[in-house]
């Protein structure tokens, strides 16, 4: 399977061997949302988010000496951070989980429909929060940060086979209970 963040982090870190520097304002063009939204996911409050995905950057900023192409790609190496910023935080904090907020209203959608959203955003809050640690994170990887199952292997040490199984039985359960709930 084709992992789309190689293929930046590929052309990107080619076009630097030259150098011998990496163009680290397009990786955090690149990368930015993405660990944006695995912080959004994991702390669901966007301005701790934005915290968070900011003390990811600094960090890996601040340990660019270490980073190894021939040990993992850039993004595998980020999310590292990124994650031990995240476990780092939940130590700190312990925070409840609500998945409620919502962004703002855009142009042509009904109060209906964006009432709707919220108290769906609620309700999956509140599934997600259910969830143990690791089924959590694995979510957050996936959906979050849109990795592919096998960057979210090389992440956390498991096999490919066991993230796609471990996310297949947890959105099925996740589906099941949304249904039981209604």
């Amino acid at each position: 399977m084709h992992d789309p963040l190689q293929g930046t982090e590929l052309d990107l870190c080619a076009q630097s061997r030259a150098s011998q520097s990496i163009d680290w304002d397009a990786l955090y063009a690149d990368h930015m949302p993405r660990v944006y939204n695995f912080m959004r996911y994991r702390v669901d409050d966007g301005p701790v988010a934005e915290d968070l995905t900011s003390a990811t950057f600094e960090k890996a900023w601040r340990a660019r000496s270490r980073y190894r192409r021939d040990k993992a790609a850039f993004s595998t190496w980020l999310f590292t951070i990124a994650r031990n910023v995240a476990t780092d935080y939940f130590r700190r904090q312990r925070p409840v989980v609500p998945l409620a907020s919502v962004p703002e209203q855009p142009d042509g959608v009904f109060v209906e429909e964006t009432v709707q959203r919220h108290d769906d955003l609620d309700r999956l809050g509140a599934l997600l929060a259910r969830l143990p640690g690791r089924e959590r994170e694995l979510i957050s990887l996936k959906y979050g940060a849109g990795l592919t199952n096998r960057s979210i292997a090389r992440l956390t040490g498991l096999s490919e086979s066991n993230v796609g199984t471990i996310l297949y039985r947890v959105v099925r359960r996740l589906r099941a209970q949304w249904e039981t709930e209604q």
